[in-house]
This record gives C-alpha cells, structure tokens and sequence, in this order.
C-alpha cells in the first residue's frame, strides 16, 4: 500500500491571501431528478439529460448565452456517438458553436474533475482564458454500450475490407456461435480484477464494520433524504418532461425497517459478506450542472454566487486494498492546504457509494495509527461528527450516476450552508482507481 500522491490546487479565503489572482464563486447548481436505471429515463440518451442540465442552470440564474465561455462535462460509460457529450450536449442545447467544451473522465468524481478543470482555466492561468463556465456530468446506465467480441469485430472488420465473393466466403468459413456472445462494460477494477463491491465487502471487513452497522447507517441516509424531500430542501432538483410524463423528483428514496433489511442476502460474498442491496447505491440515470465565473464577472453580471470554491486536492492510493478510501487521505490534506481543521468545517458532503466504505472512511479519519502508518502524519485529522453529515441524504438514497454525482456534492454543499448559517464545507469522494478528492467551500458574504 502506498502512500497518498497528490494534485493540489488553490485559491485561499480571501483574496488578499490568494496564491492565484482570482476568486472563483459558485453561482448556482442543478441537476435532473436522479432516477433508479430502467425507469422513466429508459428511452433517453445521456446527451438529451446533460442538455437538459445546461439550459436549465442558465434559465434558473438567467445569465445570457452569449456570456458561458466553456463547458466540461463528466462521464464514465460513454456513448461513442457522442463520445465528447460536453460539446454535443451544448449544441443541441442551442449554445453558439464557438463555445468550445471538453469532456473528462475519472469515475464516481468525473464531474468533480469538471468543475476543477474550470477552476484551473478560469483561475489559475495569468492571462484569464475565461471568466465563465459550465461544468456538468451525466450517466445513463439504463442504456450501455454492449459491443461484439473481440473475435466478432476482427471478423467484421476485415469483411468491410473484403472485395471478393471469395474473401466473403473465406470470412463466413471462420464464424463460430461463440463469436456471438456480446461483450458487456467491464464492471471490475481492470488492475485488480475485483468488482467495487468486493472491495466495499473487504473494506468494511477491514475496518470492522458490523452489517447491524451498515443498515443503520443506510436507514440514516434514506431517512434524511426522505424527509429533505418532503421539506423542499432539494432545490437543485429540475423537473424533466419525458414523453407525456413530468418527472420532478428523486425516485430511488425507500425508507425501510432494519429488520426488513436484515433479511436481504449477502449481493456480492456469499453467504458472509456485509454489502446488501440496502446498503449499497444503485444503478442511477442522471445529469447535473453548475455555472462557475470569477467574482469580478458575476458583480459585472448583477449575479449573486452562492459559494467561493477553494482548495482542491486529487488522491490516489492502491487500488486493490484501499480502492474506497480517498475521502479519508483527501480530508485532511485539503483541511491542511486550507489551513483549517476539523472543528472549522460546518458542513460535510462525504459521496455514499455503500455503507460499509462510507463509514470504514470514518474510521480511518479517527484513528492515530492509520494517519501515522499511511498518511506520514503524527496524528488523526478526526471525524466529522454525524449532526453535521449528509443531512439530506446521500448517494445511497438520492442515487449515484457516475459523472453527476460530484455537482450535486458541490451544489448540496453550498445550499446547506446558506440553510444552515455555516462558513466551511468539504466535499469528499472516493472513485474507481484508488482515486479520491476533497473540496472547500466557503459559503459566499459569509
């Protein structure tokens, strides 16, 4: 197991103490309704969501069109025909064609790199590329690219170079039945060969996390979620019609019993594994955007930001043993960067992708020996505690499309603390790879 590697990247609390020339403000965030795959969302492409996204953050903050000057959008299973879905999401969005956008990938934090990507050419390049941007992400697994095999696409390849009956013939001669078989996503780590949940069974084995506690901790997320629902508290939510059929709120919300959870089955060990249905995220169709710009343009623009965005760091470690763990190595490096500690942070945005990760992250921050052994660190950085965490729920109750997931994080995180009167949040999440990344925000005229 190595030790955390890091890509940081800042901009201070205030400008007066900024290493960079300028503050990068949050002016709003939305996404669609995050839907559980093969549901209402079954017949879109991933392209129509994220467009959605986009017009919907602009009409929502009515800065003009002619104003956004990129746009980034992340994802992780693409569609090749709109393998970059940022341009062609803006297109067909009805953006002017000499905005240029790129699309980024990097799992369950893709859209976290998107919004960050921005930061970096708004902020930290001196001669200002851009004051305005959009950064999004979308997923849509109700509907994944299945290729043929391997020996299949050969076949079809060289029969598409073929020019004589003859060689038509010859190719034919070659075809098996097992050619046949088509090809799904990969859903393993390709370094490891082990599926995420797997590695959220043995995190959760490793950190000695009870089963009894991950379904507490999952009731606790859908709870919250149920209940920020039924408040209005999800404002980042945009209805989306589709077909006949209004769709206007998260519908993956399911607030059970512990008992009822207990009876689920072990879904990836068998029989003794801790990761159950209930307890992990699910398969989620989404998009979400956020519109970024420096402070001078948002005041130049009569738009009132929501949050400064500060520090940022990236992470990675080992991918086979400590695949979930990048919230407890990003934490208290970007605290450290910001120069704030624990008890300084307001709100936490900590990304679910099962219980037992979530909570084995928890762990990991409370305790002097892991700091000492894997951070180089003399002591702990602390847990957050739970009256300041996922207070509206999380990403095993409102869903979890890969590339969307990291602006409803930023987005959630800036509506709290202008809800809840704080200052400082971070935003944490762990991803495929080993990856994992951490955020401030400060909450803006705080």
């Amino acid at each position: 197991m190595s030790n955390a590697r890091f890509f940081a990247a800042a901009a201070t609390a205030t400008q007066r103490q900024s290493k960079y020339p300028k503050n990068i403000v949050l002016i709003e965030g939305v996404r669609t309704p995050f839907l559980q795959s093969g549901t209402a969302f079954n017949d879109l492409l991933a392209y129509e969501l994220q467009k959605h996204s986009i017009l919907s953050v602009i009409r929502r903050t009515g800065v003009p069109k002619d104003k956004i000057e990129y746009v980034t959008v992340g994802t992780v299973i693409q569609e090749p025909k709109t393998s970059n879905i940022a341009r062609e999401s803006l297109l067909t969005a009805g953006l002017s064609d000499k905005i240029p956008a790129h699309t980024v990938t990097q799992a369950c934090i893709s859209s976290n790199q998107a919004i960050t990507s921005v930061l970096v050419a708004i902020g930290f390049i001196s001669s200002g590329m851009i004051d305005v941007a959009i950064a999004g992400g979308v997923e849509l697994l109700s509907d994944v690219p299945i290729r043929h095999s391997r020996k299949m696409r050969k076949l079809m390849l060289a029969a598409n170079k073929a020019k004589k009956p003859q060689q038509y013939l010859g190719l034919l001669a070659k075809l098996r039945p097992s050619f046949l078989v088509p090809e799904l996503p990969a859903i393993s780590e390709f370094s490891s060969n082990e599926t995420m949940g797997h590695s959220g069974d043995r995190l959760a084995a490793a950190f000695k996390v009870s089963r009894e506690e991950q379904d507490e901790y999952a009731l606790r997320s859908h709870t919250l979620a149920d209940k920020a629902q039924k408040q209005g508290l999800l404002e980042d939510v945009e209805p989306i019609t589709v077909g006949k059929q209004r769709v206007d709120k998260d519908n993956g919300i399911r607030v059970s019993t512990l008992k009822d959870m207990a009876k689920l089955k072990p879904a990836f060990i068998r029989p003794h594994g801790t990761v159950t249905a209930a307890n992990a995220s699910f398969l989620t169709d989404g998009a979400s955007a956020c519109l970024l710009m420096t402070e001078e343009k948002a005041k130049e623009l009569g738009l009132k930001p929501k949050a400064y965005l500060r520090e940022f760091v990236y992470v990675s470690q080992d991918p086979k043993d400590q695949l979930l763990l990048g919230p407890a190595y990003a934490t208290p490096t970007v605290l450290e960067k910001a120069g704030l500690s624990m008890k300084d942070i307001d709100v936490f945005e900590i990304h679910e992708a099962f219980a037992g990760q979530i909570l084995a992250n928890l762990k990991a921050m409370d305790c002097d020996w892991f700091a000492q052994n894997y951070m180089n660190r003399q002591s702990k950085v602390g847990a957050p505690i739970m009256e300041k965490l996922n207070l509206w729920g999380g990403s095993l109750s409102l869903g979890h499309p890969f590339g969307a997931t990291g602006v409803r994080l930023v987005t959630t995180a800036a509506n709290r603390l202008i809800k809840e009167g704080g200052r400082y949040a971070v935003v944490a999440a762990c991803a495929a790879g080993g990856h994992g990344h951490a955020m401030i925000v400060e909450r803006y005229g705080k």
